[in-house]
């Protein structure tokens, strides 16, 4: 963190390897969403210092050393990244909790993810071989298929899990030899930024690594477009992430999306038949529903339940959430931060009073909560809400809210939950509740979700795919197809003992 605290606060584009202000001279404060004051200044910059980082970019790939590096010396610089995010692992917390309004445990348990992201891509490339042998029917040819690096990667994240996201574009794409320019969430940017000083202190060279600090509608719609860039990587919401791939389609990009998500949590009665049973499903569809506030693409913010402990479940559900302690992150105690700016709170809201009006019953929660000594008046909370008795037309039920919203549908057969939990234009994930092994199998086995969890929710590998079917996006992150995304393939093929093939007369 030596180098963010060295430099002006307002030099946060990174290009070519110099930390520089916007070149329009343009800035933008951070709000911290406990209390919506300023904490810090960045750069605002636009289209041209996006041209710039491209350039940039482009440079370093086309003739710099990091392409051509050796595997084992690319893979002991991420680890080199690794250990440093362990070295900062309180500092990047705290930045994170203040940034995103997350709780500093959250914060640190994100910055334990990062750093497992770099070590699982790290070492991924270094157990490689040197590419796939192709028989060719002959001792006189070598035929094998090798893996390039695509070239220079637009990288665009979103503001709910700020370095997470990034780590997970940034790690994979410098272990398979790219460069990049990463445009953070202007809303959350500050641990990417301090992420782009790690890079450079472990080594990493000029130009490989570049940050645009900036709009979307300006930085990231340039960076999408740009003919200089190879692959563009983006996580965020639906609507803007159609905005991305068509403009990447003009240039014929490589393309990652991944998207939103409207992720059903099935509970069958038999997972409550133990009092511990219960208590675990109930604990873990609180968890699923508001973990960092509900602003997580895979959030279980539809509960999906057997008609036969319905009232028993939504009841203890709606008396455990009242108690969660909503405050500001850095504050011992506190469970659950604001959310991330007054924006999404009325967004929020306004999902919530038009649930309400297509007749869900409200539970609990469903209203700012009074002011506390953590709980600035003036920051931007939301008290965790259940909202009972919802059915498929409600907008609340098909749309991604992105705050602590929880629905409540029933079914009464495993094939009316089934057809509940894929009614979605999204796929990202969803989870299964059952005390039957074959069930459970079955369940999610049909759920048309790119991650099913059984008895459990949340929790992801960075050696598994992570992705979603429908509307959730195109392309994979983490595991080997993550790292396949940032590849090409190539085929050598050698004659070892060339001849003439006498085609034509000459």
């Amino acid at each position: 963190m030596a180098g963010q605290q060295a430099r002006q606060a307002k030099q946060t584009i990174h290009v070519a390897g110099e930390w520089r202000t916007a070149l329009s001279g343009a800035t933008r404060e951070v709000l911290d969403p406990a209390d919506a004051t300023p904490f810090a200044v960045v750069a605002e910059g636009d289209e041209r210092d996006a041209d710039a980082a491209v350039e940039a970019a482009r440079r370093a790939f086309d003739e710099g050393p990091w392409p051509h590096t050796p595997v084992a010396e690319r893979a002991a610089l991420l680890h080199r990244v690794a250990d440093l995010l362990v070295r900062d692992r309180e500092e990047l917390g705290l930045l994170e909790s203040r940034d995103a309004g997350k709780t500093v445990e959250e914060g640190r348990v994100d910055i334990d993810c990062v750093a497992d992201a770099f070590r699982y891509f790290a070492n991924l490339v270094a157990g490689e071989g040197a590419g796939r042998v192709v028989d060719a029917g002959s001792p006189d040819v070598h035929s094998v298929v090798v893996h390039e690096p695509v070239g220079v990667c637009t990288l665009i994240t979103p503001w709910n899990y700020p370095l997470l996201q990034a780590s997970w574009k940034i790690a994979p794409a410098l272990a398979a030899g790219n460069t990049f320019v990463v445009k953070p969430s202007e809303i959350t940017p500050m641990t990417t930024i301090a992420l782009i000083d790690l890079l450079v202190e472990a080594g990493l060279p000029d130009g490989v690594a570049n940050i645009v600090t900036g709009p979307g509608h300006s930085v990231g719609a340039r960076l999408a477009e740009h003919p200089g860039v190879d692959l563009v990587s983006f996580t965020g919401g639906l609507v803007s992430g159609t905005k991305v791939a068509q403009a990447a389609a003009a240039g014929v990009k490589k393309i990652a999306l991944e998207l939103g998500g409207k992720n059903p949590n099935v509970v069958f009665a038999d997972a409550c038949a133990t009092e511990e049973g219960f208590d675990t499903a109930v604990d873990q569809a609180l968890n699923a529903a508001f973990i960092h506030s509900g602003q997580v693409c895979s959030a279980g913010a539809r509960l999906i339940i057997e008609e036969s402990v319905r009232d028993r479940f939504v009841a203890e559900l709606a008396r455990r959430a009242e108690k969660i302690k909503l405050g500001r992150g850095t504050e011992k105690g506190v469970e659950c931060g604001p959310l991330v700016s007054e924006q999404q709170r009325a967004k929020t809201e306004a999902y919530v009073a038009s649930a309400l009006a297509e007749g869900a019953v409200l539970r609990c929660g469903g209203k700012r909560p009074e002011p506390g000594e953590t709980r600035p008046a003036t920051g931007w909370f939301y008290e965790p809400t259940v909202l009972d008795h919802c059915h498929r037309e409600m907008k609340v039920v098909r749309e991604e809210v992105f705050g602590p919203v929880l629905t409540v549908e029933t079914f009464r057969t495993e094939d009316e939950a089934v057809a509940l939990a894929n009614d979605t234009e999204y796929g990202l994930a969803g989870a299964v509740w059952t005390a039957d092994a074959g069930r459970a199998r079955r369940v999610a086995g049909r759920l048309r979700h790119g991650t099913v969890w059984i008895n459990d929710f949340h929790p992801y590998l960075p050696q598994a795919e992570w992705g979603g079917f429908g509307k959730s996006g195109i392309g994979r992150e983490l595991g080997p197809a993550g790292l396949a995304e940032y590849r090409e393939t190539k085929h050598v093929y050698q004659n070892l003992a060339p001849k003439p093939v006498r085609w034509f007369a000459g």
